[in-house]
Formats: C-alpha cells, sequence, structure tokens
C-alpha cells in the first residue's frame, strides 16, 4: 500500500513516515500543498494523509483541487483546529476522515487501516443505493432522479452513512465523524440530524432507506 504524507512540519512527517513505514506501508512525503498535487496527480496512491494548515495550498484547497481532477482514493486530513465548521470544511472538501491534533498513534494507524479497507471497497466518487445518488465531488444528492438540496451537516451525514451502507453505525461512531470528539451523545441532535435527512431522502420515496436500530443507532439498507 503506497501512502503520501503532506505535512510541512518536518519532525511531525518523519514521525509519521517511520511510523507507517514500521507497518511495512510505502510511504512518500510533501512538504507544501503545491507538491501534494504535484505527487498525487502523478502517483497511483492507496491513501492521503493530509494536513490542513500548509504552505502554498491549504491542505482543503489540495483535497479540493484532487477531488475536482476525478482523484478517488481515500484521504484523513489532519487538523489542529477542534471546531465543528473546521472538521465539516475539511469532509465537504472530500476528505474522508480526519484527526485532530495532537493525536495517539495508535488511533492515526486504526483510521488509516479502516480507509485502506474502505478504499478498496469503493473506488467510484458516486455512492448510491437503491434510486439515491451522491456524487462526492460535485456534493450533489439525487433520488428518482430529483435533486436534494443538503446541508453541509446532512451531506457530511448522509456520505457517512453510504459509504457504510448495510452496517450499522453507532451514534458515538457519527459523533466522532461528523461533529466534535467531546459532543456529548446524551443529546437527541443526531437524532434531530437523521431526521432531517429522512425528512429529505425517504419521505415521498420507496424503499425507506435509514432505518433506526434501537439502542445502538442507524443503518442505510433497503427495507
Amino acid at each position: 500500500m503506497k501512502i503520501l504524507v503532506v505535512e510541512d512540519e518536518r519532525k511531525v512527517a518523519r514521525l509519521i513516515q517511520q511510523g507507517l513505514e514500521e507497518e511495512e506501508y510505502e510511504v512518500a512525503v510533501a512538504y507544501d500543498g503545491e507538491e501534494a498535487c504535484a505527487l498525487a496527480s502523478a502517483n497511483n496512491f492507496d491513501l492521503l494523509v493530509v494536513d490542513v494548515m500548509l504552505p502554498g495550498k491549504s491542505g482543503i484547497q489540495v483535497v479540493n483541487e484532487l477531488r475536482t481532477s476525478g482523484a478517488t482514493m481515500p484521504i484523513l486530513m489532519l487538523t489542529a483546529k477542534a471546531s465543528t465548521e473546521d472538521k465539516v470544511a475539511g469532509l465537504d472538501s472530500g476528505a474522508d476522515d480526519y484527526l485532530t491534533k495532537p493525536f495517539a498513534f495508535e488511533e492515526f494507524l486504526a483510521r488509516v487501516r479502516s480507509l485502506l479497507r474502505r478504499g478498496t471497497q469503493d473506488k467510484s466518487t458516486v455512492l448510491s443505493l437503491c434510486d439515491l445518488q451522491l456524487d462526492t465531488v460535485s456534493h450533489k444528492a439525487k433520488r428518482g432522479g430529483q435533486t436534494i438540496d443538503l446541508t453541509s451537516k446532512e451531506y457530511a451525514l448522509l456520505e457517512y452513512l453510504l459509504r457504510n451502507k448495510e452496517r450499522v453505525v453507532t451514534r458515538a461512531a457519527i459523533s466522532e465523524h461528523i461533529w466534535e470528539y467531546n459532543f456529548d451523545t446524551g443529546t437527541n441532535i443526531i437524532d434531530v440530524y437523521v431526521n432531517h435527512l429522512r425528512n429529505k431522502i425517504d419521505t415521498s420515496a420507496h424503499p425507506r432507506l435509514i432505518h433506526t436500530v434501537r439502542g445502538v443507532g442507524y443503518v442505510m439498507k433497503k427495507e
């Protein structure tokens, strides 16, 4: 597996590279946004690890440019910013997951493994289930040929559910991917957003696609 690490702090980049190489991954490193785009365009990487704060082009610009050009490899975004808005911006740019600095390397490796598994399962930029389609480049959703308007959080939630279709995802997992890590899962905000999404994709169409697994979370599948 070939991984591109995009990190301008050379000490951090070296530590990440060494850790990945110890796990027998093949690793290349870019130290700015321009170099990252050039390397990613010229090579077939299985995964990109991209820091948000980069000289030249920001990590968000890099990811957006690559997705616009049709790149489909999984992308893990690293950020020192912990706000929900920053994380949503990263996901909306086309990243598949994010990790807030500082992080435990064991968690980093777990996310790398998860994204690599996901990448081998689905290289398409269009996620679909039944007559629902979500274009991860244009961020446009359609069901039965009808365009669905989504907010940034609704898009991120729908993308996460579609990438895990046929699998139950817990509220804790949703909160980690869409909201902050210290998000209070005792509130009903996740249920509220799921209901918003249901109203947009399930109310006037059949079969229903978003299902509640009582006491656990949600699953996206045909009835």
